[in-house]
């Protein structure tokens, strides 16, 4: 097999799995789209280790031992992406990035503490003096 067709399939892959996280504003299928991207890394992987254990005499099979690497964290970054995506989902109700803001910020944007309303009549006092 010619290295050509797993390269272009590689690469059809990964520029799927790159649009998906560009485009896309549910947490899961970013998720999803990322290992899309890392399941075209573990192809090009294989794909080169053949072609190299062809044309040298000793077959290190470093490619495939790297792949197995990659599937592992691949595996555990959707567990922790899923639990995150999970609790997230729990506390805000939705999955979705755009609508998602910083933990610390408020409804209205703001950091919690600096609003009009987290102001007391003692502080109020304080700063006007």
């Amino acid at each position: 097999m010619h290295l050509a067709y797993p390269a272009v399939l590689s690469v059809l892959l990964f520029c799927t799995g790159l649009y998906g996280v560009l485009a896309r504003r549910n947490a899961i299928l970013v998720l999803m789209s990322v290992e899309l991207m890392l399941n075209a890394v573990n192809l090009n992987l294989v794909a080169f280790d053949v072609w190299l254990s062809k044309a040298a005499e000793e077959a290190l099979h470093s490619g495939q031992a790297l792949t197995l690497f990659t599937i592992a964290i691949a595996a555990a970054e959707i567990g922790i992406g899923l639990a995150i995506v999970l609790a997230v989902h729990r506390n805000r109700g939705t999955a979705d990035i755009d609508k998602l803001r910083d933990t610390a910020e408020g409804p209205d944007g703001e950091a919690p503490g600096t609003g009009a309303s987290a102001t007391g009549p003692a502080e109020k006092a304080e700063a006007t003096a």
